[in-house]
């Protein structure tokens, strides 16, 4: 089941966030991943509209946007290939005509899944706090 994040999902999200992010970014350090998990708690997280996927009383997933821009999405590691990716941006895409989307270069996990999704590149830049390139996408309907 989607639903709309609460501040009680904060723990949840972050290890689910954690996990995926150790398995798609393996080239990211400890001490950005540190930084990151800051962030997203502090930052992104309350300035964002989120919804997490839940089983069972167990989140599985999370979507964050930023309007229009998929600030974050992440599925548990073992529950990838289920479809529950797709069910978060579908959820999200009813919203949206157009979608966008920065991925790291390196991170197959993410590029796969956007270029199933219909993501198209845009343009590529080079990511300041870590100098890998990161690919800006754009999907329409």
């Amino acid at each position: 089941m989607i639903r709309k994040y609460k501040d009680s999902d904060i723990d949840a999200i972050l290890e689910v966030w954690y996990q995926a992010s150790r398995m798609a970014h393996p080239f990211l350090d400890a001490d950005f991943m540190g930084m990151e998990k800051r962030k997203i708690r502090d930052v992104y997280i309350p300035n964002t509209t989120t919804w997490v996927y839940e089983k069972d009383d167990v989140i599985l997933g999370f979507i964050s946007m930023m309007g229009n821009e998929v600030g974050a999405i992440f599925v548990r590691p073992d529950m990838h290939g289920k479809g529950i990716g797709r069910k978060l941006m579908d959820y999200v895409a009813t919203f949206f005509d157009v979608m966008e989307v920065e991925v790291f270069e390196r991170n197959r996990v993410g590029r796969a899944f956007y270029d199933k999704y219909g993501f198209k590149l845009v343009e590529t830049y080079i990511h300041k706090e870590t100098s890998n390139k990161l690919l800006r996408l754009k999907y329409r309907k």
